[in-house]
C-alpha cells in the first residue's frame, strides 16, 4: 500500500518539475546561441526542447503534485476551486526556486557567458520588430489562455483519454512558442521568466523587470484564469463534476 503523498513532497515535485523545464528550455536557447542556430531553425529547436521538457515533467511529477510547474496554472485552478488556496503560495515559491536553481545550473554548465552573452534564455519583448508592452501583454495572455485550455481539456476534465496529457500539453507548448516566441520569447509561465531574470541579475545578463510585472506575470495569470472559466462553461464541467 502506497503512503499518502505529503505537502512537502508535492512542493519538492513542483520545484523539480520547474527545474527540468527551465534547465532544458532556456538552456536550449543558450545552446542555440553557442552553436549559431538562427531564424526558424532556432525557434523550432527551442520550441521542441520546451515541449519535450513539459512532457517529461508531467510524466515524472504529475502523479505527485499535478505538475503545475507554472504559477499561472496554480492560480487559475485555485480561482476555479480546483486547487486549495492554502497551497498556492508554497507551490509558487517552490516553482520559482526550481526556476532559479535551473538558471544557476545553466551557468554552472556553460559559465558566465550563459548570462552575459546569451541572457540565460530570458524572455524579453522584441522591440526591434515593433512589439510594444501592450502587444506583449496581449500575446502572453492569448498564449497562456490556449495553454490552459489544453490543460483543462486533456488533464483536468475527467472525460479525457488517459495517458496522453503529457505529450499533448507538450505539443501545445511547441505550437505556442513557434507563434509567440519571436515576439515575446513566449514565456506563458511567470516562473520560467523569473528564474533566468534572477540568474541574469546575479551574472549581468538582461533582466527588464519593468516588462516582468505586466507582460510576464499579470498577462499569463489573467489568460490562465480566463481559460479555466471559459472551458468549464463550454464543456459543461465544474469542480464538483
Amino acid at each position: 500500500m502506497e503512503k499518502e503523498i505529503s505537502s512537502m513532497q508535492k512542493y519538492l515535485a513542483e520545484m523539480l518539475g520547474t527545474f527540468m523545464l527551465v534547465w532544458i528550455g532556456p538552456g536550449a536557447g543558450v545552446v542555440a546561441g553557442i552553436v549559431g542556430v538562427k531564424g526558424l531553425s532556432d525557434v523550432l529547436a527551442i520550441a521542441m526542447a520546451f515541449g519535450i521538457a513539459v512532457a517529461l515533467a508531467i510524466h515524472v511529477v504529475g502523479k505527485i503534485s499535478g505538475c503545475h510547474i507554472n504559477p499561472a496554472v496554480t492560480i487559475a485552478l485555485a480561482a476555479r476551486g480546483r486547487f486549495p488556496w492554502k497551497d498556492v503560495v508554497p507551490y509558487i515559491a517552490f516553482q520559482c526556486a526550481g526556476a532559479v536553481l535551473a538558471a544557476l545550473a545553466i551557468v554552472l554548465c556553460v559559465g558566465a557567458q550563459a548570462s552575459t552573452t546569451y541572457g540565460l534564455g530570458a524572455t524579453t519583448i522584441n522591440e526591434a520588430v515593433g512589439i510594444t508592452m501592450s502587444m506583449g501583454m496581449a500575446g502572453e495572455f492569448i498564449g497562456t489562455f490556449f495553454l490552459m485550455l489544453v490543460i483543462m481539456g486533456v488533464a483536468v476534465d475527467g472525460r479525457a483519454p488517459e495517458g496522453w496529457a503529457g505529450w499533448i500539453i507538450g505539443m501545445a507548448v511547441v505550437a505556442i512558442i513557434i507563434t509567440l516566441g519571436p515576439l515575446t520569447g513566449s514565456s506563458i509561465n511567470p516562473a520560467r521568466t523569473f528564474g533566468p531574470y534572477i540568474g541574469n541579475l546575479i551574472y549581468g545578463g538582461p533582466n527588464p523587470w519593468d516588462q516582468f510585472g505586466l507582460v510576464y506575470f499579470i498577462a499569463p495569470i489573467a489568460g490562465a484564469v480566463s481559460a479555466v472559466f471559459v472551458y468549464d462553461y463550454i464543456a459543461g464541467t465544474s469542480p464538483e463534476k
